[in-house]
Protein backbone atom coordinates (compact mmCIF):
# COMPACT_ATOMS: atom_id res chain seq x y z
CA UNK A 1 0.00 0.00 0.00
CA UNK A 2 1.59 3.22 -1.04
CA UNK A 3 2.35 5.85 1.50
CA UNK A 4 1.36 9.46 1.01
CA UNK A 5 3.62 12.31 1.99
CA UNK A 6 2.48 15.82 2.80
CA UNK A 7 4.92 18.72 2.17
CA UNK A 8 4.57 21.21 4.91
CA UNK A 9 5.44 24.74 3.71
CA UNK A 10 6.25 27.41 6.26
CA UNK A 11 3.98 30.39 6.28
CA UNK A 12 5.32 33.36 4.37
CA UNK A 13 6.60 36.22 6.44
CA UNK A 14 4.62 39.20 5.33
CA UNK A 15 7.04 41.48 7.06
CA UNK A 16 9.53 40.91 4.26
CA UNK A 17 7.34 42.84 1.81
CA UNK A 18 6.90 45.75 4.22
CA UNK A 19 10.65 45.98 4.77
CA UNK A 20 11.20 46.11 1.01
CA UNK A 21 8.79 49.02 0.68
CA UNK A 22 10.56 50.96 3.44
CA UNK A 23 13.92 50.25 1.84
CA UNK A 24 12.69 51.58 -1.51
CA UNK A 25 11.26 54.69 0.14
CA UNK A 26 14.54 55.30 1.95
CA UNK A 27 16.52 54.94 -1.27
CA UNK A 28 14.15 57.36 -3.00
CA UNK A 29 14.56 59.96 -0.25
CA UNK A 30 18.35 59.57 -0.35
CA UNK A 31 18.34 59.94 -4.13
CA UNK A 32 16.26 63.12 -3.95
CA UNK A 33 18.56 64.53 -1.24
CA UNK A 34 21.63 63.72 -3.33
CA UNK A 35 20.14 65.40 -6.39
CA UNK A 36 19.22 68.48 -4.32
CA UNK A 37 22.78 68.65 -2.97
CA UNK A 38 24.26 68.41 -6.46
CA UNK A 39 21.85 71.06 -7.71
CA UNK A 40 22.79 73.37 -4.83
CA UNK A 41 26.49 72.93 -5.48
CA UNK A 42 26.02 73.59 -9.20
CA UNK A 43 23.95 76.71 -8.48
CA UNK A 44 26.53 77.97 -5.99
CA UNK A 45 29.33 77.39 -8.47
CA UNK A 46 27.36 79.20 -11.16
CA UNK A 47 26.73 82.18 -8.87
CA UNK A 48 30.37 82.36 -7.85
CA UNK A 49 31.40 82.13 -11.48
CA UNK A 50 29.03 84.95 -12.46
CA UNK A 51 30.35 87.13 -9.63
CA UNK A 52 33.88 86.42 -10.79
CA UNK A 53 33.02 87.38 -14.38
CA UNK A 54 31.29 90.53 -13.12
CA UNK A 55 34.30 91.54 -11.04
CA UNK A 56 36.62 90.85 -13.97
CA UNK A 57 34.48 93.05 -16.23
CA UNK A 58 34.47 95.82 -13.62
CA UNK A 59 38.26 95.69 -13.28
CA UNK A 60 38.52 95.91 -17.07
CA UNK A 61 36.28 99.00 -16.95
CA UNK A 62 38.90 100.73 -14.82
CA UNK A 63 41.49 100.23 -17.56
CA UNK A 64 39.02 101.46 -20.20
CA UNK A 65 38.37 104.59 -18.11
CA UNK A 66 42.10 105.27 -18.02
CA UNK A 67 42.21 105.02 -21.80
CA UNK A 68 39.33 107.49 -22.08
CA UNK A 69 41.17 109.91 -19.77
CA UNK A 70 44.30 109.49 -21.87
CA UNK A 71 42.24 110.38 -24.96
CA UNK A 72 40.98 113.55 -23.23
CA UNK A 73 44.52 114.55 -22.32
CA UNK A 74 45.65 114.03 -25.92
CA UNK A 75 42.81 116.06 -27.46
CA UNK A 76 42.43 119.08 -25.18
CA UNK A 77 42.40 121.48 -28.15
CA UNK A 78 39.40 119.75 -29.75
CA UNK A 79 37.08 119.35 -26.76
CA UNK A 80 34.83 122.32 -27.58
CA UNK A 81 32.97 120.39 -30.31
CA UNK A 82 31.39 116.97 -30.61
CA UNK A 83 33.62 114.18 -31.93
CA UNK A 84 31.10 111.40 -32.36
CA UNK A 85 33.57 109.10 -34.10
CA UNK A 86 35.63 109.18 -30.91
CA UNK A 87 32.63 108.77 -28.62
CA UNK A 88 32.99 112.34 -27.33
CA UNK A 89 30.23 114.94 -26.88
CA UNK A 90 30.93 118.51 -25.79
CA UNK A 91 27.60 118.80 -23.98
CA UNK A 92 25.74 116.84 -21.34
CA UNK A 93 23.17 115.94 -24.05
CA UNK A 94 20.39 117.15 -21.80
CA UNK A 95 19.93 120.90 -22.10
CA UNK A 96 20.16 123.66 -24.65
CA UNK A 97 21.69 127.06 -23.91
CA UNK A 98 18.66 128.16 -21.88
CA UNK A 99 18.67 125.04 -19.74
CA UNK A 100 15.54 123.58 -21.34
CA UNK A 101 15.58 119.85 -21.98
CA UNK A 102 15.16 119.26 -25.69
CA UNK A 103 17.00 116.11 -26.62
CA UNK A 104 15.26 113.70 -24.28
CA UNK A 105 16.65 111.76 -21.33
CA UNK A 106 19.81 109.70 -21.63
CA UNK A 107 19.32 105.95 -21.31
CA UNK A 108 22.91 104.75 -21.21
CA UNK A 109 22.14 101.07 -20.67
CA UNK A 110 19.06 100.92 -22.89
CA UNK A 111 17.03 99.51 -20.00
CA UNK A 112 16.68 102.43 -17.62
CA UNK A 113 13.77 104.17 -19.34
CA UNK A 114 12.14 101.55 -21.61
CA UNK A 115 8.89 103.50 -21.89
CA UNK A 116 10.40 106.86 -22.90
CA UNK A 117 9.84 107.31 -26.63
CA UNK A 118 12.24 110.27 -26.86
CA UNK A 119 15.13 108.74 -24.92
CA UNK A 120 18.69 108.92 -26.27
CA UNK A 121 20.47 105.58 -26.65
CA UNK A 122 24.13 104.69 -27.02
CA UNK A 123 24.97 102.44 -29.94
CA UNK A 124 27.25 100.16 -27.91
CA UNK A 125 27.26 97.21 -30.32
CA UNK A 126 27.06 99.11 -33.63
CA UNK A 127 23.76 97.35 -34.33
CA UNK A 128 21.37 100.28 -34.15
CA UNK A 129 20.62 99.67 -30.44
CA UNK A 130 18.74 96.48 -31.32
CA UNK A 131 18.71 95.23 -27.73
CA UNK A 132 17.02 98.39 -26.43
CA UNK A 133 13.69 97.85 -28.17
CA UNK A 134 11.69 100.11 -30.43
CA UNK A 135 11.55 103.24 -28.26
CA UNK A 136 14.16 105.98 -28.43
CA UNK A 137 16.72 107.24 -30.90
CA UNK A 138 20.07 105.51 -31.36
CA UNK A 139 21.99 108.74 -31.88
CA UNK A 140 25.07 108.40 -29.66
CA UNK A 141 28.19 106.62 -30.84
CA UNK A 142 30.68 104.90 -28.56
CA UNK A 143 34.45 104.52 -28.88
CA UNK A 144 36.31 101.24 -28.84
CA UNK A 145 38.59 100.91 -25.81
CA UNK A 146 39.98 97.60 -27.05
CA UNK A 147 39.95 94.13 -25.54
CA UNK A 148 41.08 94.03 -21.92
CA UNK A 149 41.78 90.59 -20.45
CA UNK A 150 39.31 89.05 -22.87
CA UNK A 151 36.63 91.70 -22.21
CA UNK A 152 35.36 94.01 -24.95
CA UNK A 153 35.30 97.58 -23.63
CA UNK A 154 33.74 100.73 -25.09
CA UNK A 155 33.19 104.20 -23.70
CA UNK A 156 31.36 107.46 -24.30
CA UNK A 157 32.37 110.86 -22.87
CA UNK A 158 30.15 113.86 -22.11
CA UNK A 159 31.47 117.29 -21.23
CA UNK A 160 29.12 118.62 -18.56
CA UNK A 161 28.20 121.83 -20.36
CA UNK A 162 24.87 123.06 -21.66
CA UNK A 163 26.14 123.66 -25.19
CA UNK A 164 29.19 123.27 -27.39
CA UNK A 165 31.87 125.95 -27.71
CA UNK A 166 34.79 127.36 -25.77
CA UNK A 167 33.58 127.96 -22.22
CA UNK A 168 36.67 130.07 -21.45
CA UNK A 169 35.66 132.74 -23.99
CA UNK A 170 31.88 132.31 -24.18
CA UNK A 171 30.23 133.34 -20.92
CA UNK A 172 26.86 131.93 -22.04
CA UNK A 173 28.16 128.36 -21.81
CA UNK A 174 27.12 127.00 -18.46
CA UNK A 175 29.16 124.03 -17.22
CA UNK A 176 29.25 121.90 -14.12
CA UNK A 177 32.58 122.64 -12.44
CA UNK A 178 34.38 121.43 -9.33
CA UNK A 179 35.30 123.62 -6.40
CA UNK A 180 38.92 124.35 -5.58
CA UNK A 181 40.66 125.47 -2.42
CA UNK A 182 41.43 129.20 -2.35
CA UNK A 183 43.87 128.89 0.52
CA UNK A 184 46.60 126.46 -0.47
CA UNK A 185 48.75 127.54 2.45
CA UNK A 186 46.28 126.59 5.14
CA UNK A 187 47.91 125.48 8.34
CA UNK A 188 45.21 122.80 8.64
CA UNK A 189 46.53 121.00 5.57
CA UNK A 190 43.33 121.12 3.56
CA UNK A 191 40.89 120.59 6.40
CA UNK A 192 37.47 122.12 5.80
CA UNK A 193 35.55 123.00 8.95
CA UNK A 194 32.14 124.64 9.26
CA UNK A 195 33.53 126.95 11.95
CA UNK A 196 36.08 128.40 9.51
CA UNK A 197 35.52 131.06 6.90
CA UNK A 198 34.60 129.96 3.38
CA UNK A 199 37.80 128.85 1.65
CA UNK A 200 36.36 127.52 -1.63
CA UNK A 201 35.84 129.15 -5.00
CA UNK A 202 34.59 127.89 -8.34
CA UNK A 203 37.00 125.89 -10.45
CA UNK A 204 37.57 126.82 -14.07
CA UNK A 205 37.52 123.44 -15.87
CA UNK A 206 34.26 121.52 -16.34
CA UNK A 207 33.59 117.95 -15.40
CA UNK A 208 33.78 115.20 -17.99
CA UNK A 209 31.48 112.22 -17.57
CA UNK A 210 32.96 108.92 -18.75
CA UNK A 211 30.61 105.96 -19.12
CA UNK A 212 32.23 102.60 -19.85
CA UNK A 213 30.51 99.40 -20.90
CA UNK A 214 32.41 96.13 -20.70
CA UNK A 215 31.11 92.89 -22.16
CA UNK A 216 32.79 89.72 -20.94
CA UNK A 217 32.32 85.96 -20.67
CA UNK A 218 28.80 84.47 -20.68
CA UNK A 219 27.49 87.83 -21.94
CA UNK A 220 28.41 89.47 -18.63
CA UNK A 221 27.92 93.23 -18.96
CA UNK A 222 29.25 95.90 -16.61
CA UNK A 223 28.61 99.65 -16.70
CA UNK A 224 30.74 102.15 -14.79
CA UNK A 225 30.59 105.92 -14.61
CA UNK A 226 33.42 108.30 -13.70
CA UNK A 227 33.57 112.10 -13.35
CA UNK A 228 36.93 113.73 -14.04
CA UNK A 229 38.25 117.25 -14.51
CA UNK A 230 41.56 118.82 -15.43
Amino acid sequence: MPKSFHLIRPARDRRRGVALIFALLTLTVLLIAALALVRTIDTGSLILGNIGFKNDATFAADQATRRAIAWLNSNTAALSSDLATAGYYATNRQDDASGTTLLGPLDLTGRQLPGAANRQLVNWDNDGCASAGSFGSCTLASADAGTINGNAARYVIFRQCAKTGDYSTDSTIVCSKPVASSNAGSSKKGEINYTDAVRLDSGTAPYYRIVVRVKGARNTVSYTETLVHF
